[in-house]
Parts: C-alpha cells; sequence; structure tokens
C-alpha cells in the first residue's frame, strides 16, 4: 500500500512507484532489486542495473526459476554482496565462480571452509532470510578521521592544526552518537610515494583518565600523543586520529578521585559549538588551535560538484 493507500498490482508495480517518486523528488534515477533475503534484494539490484529488460525493477519472487538460473550463471560469485574481490578469489579454488554456483553449495561446507558469514550469505541466496535489517545503524566502536594533506607538512604547529581539526570532526560525530571516549590513537606518515625523500611513520594510542566527549580534551589528548611521535627534519604527507574505547554516555562510570560526570558548562559549550556548524556549516566555529587559513587542507579543486545537498552548488543557466 502506497502513501495514497492504493495498493500496487505486484511488487514489481511497487518497485516502479518508488523509482519514478525518487526521480521525481530528486531527479536521481535509481533501481529497485526485491528478493526474500537481504542478500538476495542486494543482487537484484546489481541486476536491475545491468540487464536492460527489466526496466531497473527486479523481482525475483515472481521470476521463473529457468531464468533465475539462466542469471545467477551469468553473474561472477564477487558480485554478491559480501564476497568481494579477495574471498572471491578464495571461493574459485573450489570451483565457486558464479552467484548459482554458491547458491549451490553446501552451507555447512561453506561454514567449515568459510566461516558463519558465508554459510549465512548461502543460505541468504537459497532465499533463507539470515541476516536482520538495520533499521537504526549501531553506534560505532571507534570512529576515526583522517586525511592525506594538500601541501607536505614539516613543521609541528602545521601538524597540530591538522590533528586539532580530525580531532573536532570525529568529536562531533562522538557527540552526534550519544557516545564518550576513553582513548584517542593518533597517526603520522611521510608520502611513501616519493622513495627519494625519508620516510617515517609512527603511531601513540593516549588513554583518558575520564572517558569524554568534550572536543578540547579530546584535542589535548592528539596533541600530547603527537608531541610524543614528532621527529624533526621529515615531511609529512598524511596524519590520522582515532577515538578508540567507545561507550555509551548513559552508562559513565565514575573514579575514585573526580566526578566522572561532564560537566555542565563543558557540555553547553560543545552542545553550542555543534548547533553553530550545523546552522551556518561545517567549521564555522573551530578550536584556535586548528588555526585559521591551514595550508595543508586536501584539495578538492577537481571534486564532483554535490548538486542534491548543497544549494551554493547547484547548476546556474542564464537566459539572454
Amino acid at each position: 500500500m502506497n502513501g495514497l493507500g492504493e495498493l500496487w498490482a505486484s511488487p514489481t508495480a511497487m518497485g516502479q512507484d518508488i523509482r519514478a517518486k525518487v526521480l521525481l523528488w530528486t531527479s536521481l534515477p535509481v533501481c529497485v532489486g526485491i528478493g526474500a533475503s537481504k542478500t538476495q534484494a542486494k543482487l537484484t539490484n546489481h541486476i536491475a542495473k545491468k540487464f536492460p529488460l527489466f526496466d531497473s525493477v527486479c523481482d525475483l519472487s515472481t521470476m521463473s526459476a529457468a531464468r533465475m538460473h539462466w542469471l545467477f550463471t551469468h553473474i561472477d560469485v564477487g558480485e554478491v554482496s559480501g564476497v568481494g574481490r579477495r574471498i572471491g578469489e578464495k571461493l574459485r579454488a573450489p570451483d565457486i565462480n558464479t552467484v548459482q554456483d554458491l547458491k549451490n553449495a553446501s552451507p555447512r561446507d561453506m561454514r567449515a571452509r568459510f566461516g558463519v558469514v558465508m554459510e549465512r550469505t548461502c543460505r541468504e541466496l537459497q532465499g533463507i532470510s539470515c541476516l536482520a535489517l538495520d533499521e537504526v545503524a549501531p553506534p560505532r566502536k571507534e570512529i576515526i578521521s583522517s586525511r592525506s594533506f594538500g601541501a607536505m607538512v614539516a613543521s609541528v604547529d602545521e601538524l597540530a592544526q591538522a590533528m586539532t581539526a580530525y580531532v573536532t570532526r570525529a568529536g562531533e560525530k562522538l557527540r552526534a552518537q550519544g557516545s564518550v571516549c576513553g582513548a584517542v590513537h593518533v597517526f603520522v606518515q611521510t608520502d611513501r610515494c616519493r622513495r627519494n625523500e625519508l620516510q617515517y611513520s609512527n603511531g601513540l594510542t593516549v588513554p583518558l583518565i575520564v572517558p569524554t566527549d568534550d572536543s578540547r580534551v579530546l584535542a589535548g589528548a592528539a596533541l600530547h600523543g603527537l608531541d610524543r611521535i614528532f621527529i624533526e627534519g621529515f615531511r609529512y604527507k598524511k596524519a590520522r586520529v582515532m577515538l578508540m574505547d567507545l561507550s555509551p554516555k548513559s552508562m559513565l562510570q565514575g573514579v575514585l578521585f573526580d566526578e566522572a560526570r561532564p560537566r555542565e558548562p563543558g557540555v553547553k559549550v560543545m552542545a553550542t559549538l555543534d548547533a553553530l556548524n550545523s546552522r551556518f556549516g561545517r567549521d564555522t566555529v573551530t578550536l584556535a588551535s586548528s588555526g585559521l587559513a591551514p595550508r595543508w587542507c586536501m584539495r578538492s579543486e577537481n571534486k564532483t560538484p554535490a548538486y542534491t545537498t548543497r544549494r551554493n552548488e547547484l547548476p546556474k543557466t542564464f537566459a539572454s
């Protein structure tokens, strides 16, 4: 039943209705795959893209066994969700080259050779649902912020600016999922492609006495780690910040000589910072140690315009 209370004649009709609405509302063409399991649905979406006869909507539930067998024997096993290139190479060793080969395989044998995930994938191709649909994405166990620099960096001050910017970005994601961080890992690396230059890479994990989501505390830990691993004389190309030991903020435990609960002024500062950046754009307000006009920012002159998410990047036409 659609939003108007009308019944669809078939799942294929439902898929076409979805395509029409997405195209109308976003001007983006999409394909729809329908199957008895999550893996089948993803595979049929691939079929809908590659085979024009389905008119961008593929439904396995109404497909004949002969057509399904033909399709599955003409699709490489690497196209199955969760298989990929590396596992695909291992599957080909015992002559599992196509989707049909994997579907015909024994789930127990797949478990013995490749683990429980491959067993579930095999059963899903057979129409047995084993993978639940995630209505809400689970909280991340680690949050990573990493970029290559637009220009080589040699000074600790510029590296500190980058570390602060990265940890601020990671802190926003941390607060968005309602978690606190128990340790901060920092990493720096030179350009491995420049073989004529001295090479160096190193990382360090800085534990926090009290888990927090305050970007100022996280930045302080990151800069402390940077001071420990920075070596003068190298030109750095990349830096990374990883927030580790994440736990729900509501389950924060106390410590013997300090209050574990976030202090109210800090909570308000972070809430205000996130609100301003959400309203006026990323990095409208940030920590001073991230710099005002950083030279190290990643180059993005050739990136694809964000037509559907940024109003200032919409195409403009002029009539004479």
